[in-house]
């Protein structure tokens, strides 16, 4: 793995080799597992066990890489600390990990900031996925195709036996998350999950939860940094004697969709230190004749558009009903800009991170000023040329001068306000990289 990357961006997605190396990329004296799966366990003296016997087995047989089983204990009270101890005596590729503090988030935030195997990942003591997905779930890491991967109960082709009252639970949640927090990935909290080490670098000191939330905010933050999350379906039973408090745990997700809704509602997470470097995306490469990232940019901006555009005629009418057209219009129009610019950076041009953000929010406000002259000049003609206008004759008249100003609006966002520096960029390292150099 190249490690000579600065810390503002992650290095670009490599297949792991098929020999163990070391942190420099040598070969490693001790050999380094590529996959550490995680059990974090709280009381689980009657299942440890099984499921750790099980997994090794399935492992030894299946698993084409070395691998190590972690059990991390978080806080158990019974038997299982001395039950994971004994597995890790017994079996060599076993380990134990005692945490004094409960909560699933933490003991996986803690095992897998320690752990030097370049692929993490973790189950249930449960076992009610079946094993045959891990390799399908890791594979993908491992050849450097995607960033994160999860079991989804929720695909269509995933097989499931479980009650009505858990299967309608996780479907709410879901839908939640994709109304508030707009994600798209299917199942949160599918307890079957994996991710690249260097992400989970990045990716954990963000996450503040420490309990059952910890999937979901680190999904939804990884998400939105624009990594790749790679869903395999899985054939899941339900295990009928789970410890799993639902209406605490609901409510405690609840409270951190709030959070983080909010946090990435006011740009307050450094997302852009999961950002790959230049050339890792395949929509970095120059086609020649093809300006970089217009289609894509011109079908987020009519998305962006269409949506400004429906807020905006909604807010002229509200405020029409007590003032005159050209204030209404001033009103509406401003409030629609500021959605709109903020909407076109992150989602059109791809800006994250809080950087910039006030001065691309004041040349919005340039670019709204124009469209706010064309709107007013259509409505002053208007009012000229006919006199008392019905409502609906506005909002064509308005419709059109819109239309008009979006055109605009692209060609000044794409040429100014969120110009494509990375060509510059490698221009600009390419030149470097030629530069005569003085030997003397």
């Amino acid at each position: 793995m190249r490690t000579d990357t600065p810390w503002s961006t992650l290095p670009a997605r490599e297949h792991l080799p098929a020999a163990s190396v070391g942190a420099a990329g040598a070969p490693a004296l001790v050999p380094v597992p590529v996959l550490d799966v995680v059990i974090p366990v709280y009381n689980e003296e009657k299942d440890l066990e099984t499921c750790v016997l099980r997994l090794h087995d399935h492992l030894a047989r299946t698993f084409p890489y070395g691998f190590r089983i972690t059990v991390a204990d978080n806080a158990s009270t019974d038997r299982t600390p001395r039950v994971a101890a004994r597995l890790a005596d017994l079996i060599p590729e076993v380990r134990s990990y005692r945490l004094e503090e409960k909560g699933r988030g933490r003991a996986l935030r803690t095992v897998w900031s320690h752990s030097d195997s370049p692929v993490l990942a973790y189950m249930d003591v449960d076992l009610s996925t079946d094993l045959n997905a891990l390799l399908p779930l890791v594979a993908p890491l491992i050849s450097g195709h995607s960033d994160l991967a999860i079991g989804s109960r929720l695909a269509r082709s995933s097989r499931v036996v479980r009650g009505s009252k858990r299967e309608f639970i996780s479907r709410a949640y879901n839908l939640i998350l994709r109304s508030s927090l707009a994600a798209r990935f299917s199942d949160a909290q599918c307890g079957f999950k994996a991710i690249r080490r260097e992400v989970a670098q990045r990716l954990l000191p963000m996450v503040e939860d420490t309990g059952w939330f910890f999937d979901t905010e680190m999904l939804v933050l990884a998400e939105r940094a624009g990594l790749r999350i790679h869903e395999v379906p899985v054939d899941w039973v339900d295990d009928p004697d789970s410890t799993v408090h639902i209406v605490r745990t609901a409510t405690d997700d609840l409270k951190g969709v709030w959070r983080v809704g909010r946090a990435l509602a006011t740009g307050a997470l450094p997302l852009d230190r999961l950002a790959r470097p230049f050339g890792d995306d395949p929509r970095d490469r120059v086609v020649p004749g093809v300006p970089r990232g217009l289609a894509r940019q011109l079908v987020g901006f009519c998305v962006v558009g269409a949506l400004s555009t429906l807020v905006y005629l909604a807010l002229y009418s509200l405020f029409r009903l007590g003032v005159g057209p050209q204030f209404a219009n001033a009103a509406a129009l401003l409030v629609s800009a500021v959605a709109n610019t903020a909407a076109n950076r992150r989602l059109t041009f791809g800006v994250r991170g809080r950087g910039g953000a006030v001065r691309h929010q004041a040349q919005g406000l340039v670019v709204f000023a124009i469209g706010l002259a064309l709107t007013s000049g259509s409505l002053a003609a208007l009012g000229t040329a006919s006199g008392s206008a019905s409502h609906g004759t506005e909002l064509a008249v308005l419709i059109a001068a819109n239309l008009a100003a979006t055109v605009l609006r692209f060609l000044l966002f794409r040429a100014w306000v969120f110009p494509d520096r990375r060509t510059d960029h490698q221009d600009a390292r390419k030149g470097a990289a030629h530069e005569p150099r003085d030997v003397r």
